[in-house]
């Protein structure tokens, strides 16, 4: 009883100070983001309520000290230091880590598809966006030897065709309607059937002489 009654004393005194904690916190993280700063203040309190219980035991009372005690928790909590322990160095959603090695970790998008805006206004909106799909694309059917093999195949066939006609199968790839693609093309929508009939021809005889060029 004794002890359960000297526990809630300490946590009432320690309420006292947390206002002093919280605040010192809002100050000393003000640099971050909303989200980030208030994860380092409530880690400052939970270590702040850890290191209380440590000095109590020995006899001290952090509230003598209140501006030591506040300025070593605030940078324990920016040297990566956590209630549960240190946050791992190698860990590269580690902020300090980040900041150490001169990194940054971004989001990649929630999709990859964007708007015709997106694309063309940057002079590099095209290749970060076939960045992101190459990152996000998961094949979990084809073998991956195949996947390779597709990969080396597939620009080499295209390199034997037209400009024009890259452009037909790039609009193929991206699921065009054959109706849109004859518009685009001034051509017939059973001629760019036809087409779609060759391409997949050709692709079918280039891949049989460069499998049998292997052998």
């Amino acid at each position: 009883m004794e002890q359960r009654n000297h526990l809630d004393g300490l946590h009432s005194r320690f309420l006292d100070i947390l206002p002093r904690i919280e605040l010192h916190g809002r100050i000393y993280f003000r640099h971050l983001s909303p989200d980030r700063k208030a994860d380092a203040i409530q880690e400052m309190c939970s270590l702040a309520w850890k290191w209380y219980l440590r000095l109590d035991e020995q006899g001290k009372d952090p509230a003598d000290f209140l501006m030591s005690f506040t300025t070593f928790l605030a940078r324990a909590v920016n040297s990566g230091r956590r209630l549960v322990g240190m946050a791992k160095s190698k860990d590269v959603m580690n902020p300090i880590t980040q900041r150490q090695q001169n990194f940054k970790v971004e989001s990649l998008p929630h999709f990859t598809r964007t708007s015709f805006d997106n694309v063309y206004a940057s002079p590099k909106g095209q290749e970060l966006r076939d960045y992101f799909e190459e990152r996000l694309w998961d094949n979990t059917i084809t073998p991956v030897i195949d996947q390779v093999q597709f990969r080396i195949d597939f620009p080499a066939w295209l390199q034997t065709l037209t400009g024009r006609e890259r452009r037909m199968i790039r609009g193929m790839v991206r699921n065009e309607r054959t109706l849109d693609l004859s518009k685009q093309f001034d051509l017939s929508p059973a001629r760019i059937s036809q087409i779609r009939r060759e391409f997949q021809l050709d692709w079918k005889r280039f891949i049989g002489e460069a499998g049998n060029s292997l052998v």
